[in-house]
């Protein structure tokens, strides 16, 4: 699932650098990619919630929590914070300000609402801004949803899912501005429902909320298959949603309920088409994959061709070519830096066990 949210990402990325001739005249396209984007990146922000209740142990300490997620994430955004730097000053021939480089370095960029801030350097890099402030406060959330009682659950996921639909009304209150082409949303508006780190914490507090419903044996309202239909229903008709609601809150429960039905589906032993060990390999190398698409995306268009675009044929074969390369990075980064320094210093015992009586497969975090 993991690796199937990153390719979402890839694909608006491929149409925001350019490399389609045809691109600009197929607004409607772009729209549906720039959601399909977003959606991607809220799916991750569920995700994260829910895989780390799904795997949390009793005995563990915030200081432990918060070591595995730094040695997790932190070292990959190092190394293409650098690859970054270099591809920006010496290939594109750009320049980074310092104030935006130590925002983006120290993972504080989402809490900026200037675009050039959120997306500088590696732009990808925003979405670690948010997951380490949830991270931050995930020892303590899990310690107040743990004291809620299993039939009131779902009445705090509706809670929860409640205050994202307000969210895009908020965003109504920010200063007004000239909105981007297509989208239809001002900078402020999409900092404040798409990038701001507490505002996309309510995604992720809904994946714990799902976890522990799961865990404690609450039913879903919709099974796997009918979870992923309504997905794709609510994303086809995303381009007719007011575009503040489409970007988070419209799949935010659709997506929610493919995580936790995925969840009972492994846990029951049922197939669900994405645990075969190739789809296992793509979800390992996925945040590597998402970490590096966007710099070989800048790099691959700027050596074939700087500020060209071809004919469709010729662009998706140079989207194809430049996928294999980011996957190709991706396992090399996996295989010979983020899996040994997460072996090195990041596991302090290796594993999250199942908790006594909890249901859950061992896992790995």
């Amino acid at each position: 699932m993991r690796f199937v949210a990153a390719t979402m990402v890839f694909a608006l990325h491929v149409m925001v650098e350019g490399i389609f001739a045809s691109g600009a005249s197929h607004p409607t396209l772009f729209k549906m990619l720039a959601l399909g984007g977003g959606a991607g990146v809220g799916f991750f922000f569920v995700l994260s919630g829910f895989v780390l209740t799904w795997s949390a142990r009793s005995d563990d300490t915030p200081r432990t929590f918060w070591r595995r997620r730094f040695f997790k994430i932190y070292p990959n955004h190092l190394l293409t914070f650098l690859a970054a730097l270099l591809v920006i000053t010496l290939l594109v021939g750009n320049t980074v300000g310092l104030a935006d480089a130590v925002r983006n370095l120290f993972l504080l960029q989402a809490f900026f609402p200037q675009a050039q801030t959120i997306t500088g350097v590696n732009p990808v890099a925003w979405s670690l801004s948010c997951e380490a402030f949830f991270y931050l406060c995930f020892p303590f959330l899990l310690g107040l949803v743990r004291r809620i009682r299993p039939e009131r659950l779902w009445m705090w996921a509706a809670g929860v899912v409640a205050v994202i639909f307000l969210v895009p009304l908020a965003s109504g209150l920010l200063p007004a501005q000239q909105p981007y082409p297509i989208l239809g949303v001002t900078e402020w508006e999409t900092w404040f429902v798409y990038h701001f780190p507490p505002v996309r914490m309510l995604d992720f507090v809904f994946g714990i909320l799902l976890a522990q419903m799961v865990l404690t044996g609450r039913r879903m309202p919709l099974g796997y298959r009918g979870s992923v239909l309504l997905s794709v229903v609510v994303y086809a008709l995303t381009p007719l949603i007011p575009p503040t609601y489409a970007f988070v809150a419209a799949l935010c429960v659709p997506l929610g309920l493919v995580i936790a039905n995925g969840a009972v589906a492994d846990r029951d032993g049922r197939r669900t088409g994405l645990s075969g060990r190739v789809w296992v390999w793509l979800g390992e190398v996925s945040f590597a994959f998402y970490m590096w698409h966007r710099l070989v995306l800048i790099t691959g268009h700027d050596l074939l061709g700087a500020g060209e675009a071809w004919p469709t044929p010729t662009a998706v074969a140079i989207s194809a070519l430049l996928f294999c390369v980011t996957l190709f990075v991706s396992w090399l980064t996996f295989s010979l830096f983020e899996r040994p320094v997460m072996r090195r210093f990041g596991t302090a015992g290796g594993t999250w066990r199942a908790r006594p009586g909890s249901g859950q497969v061992d896992a790995k975090v």
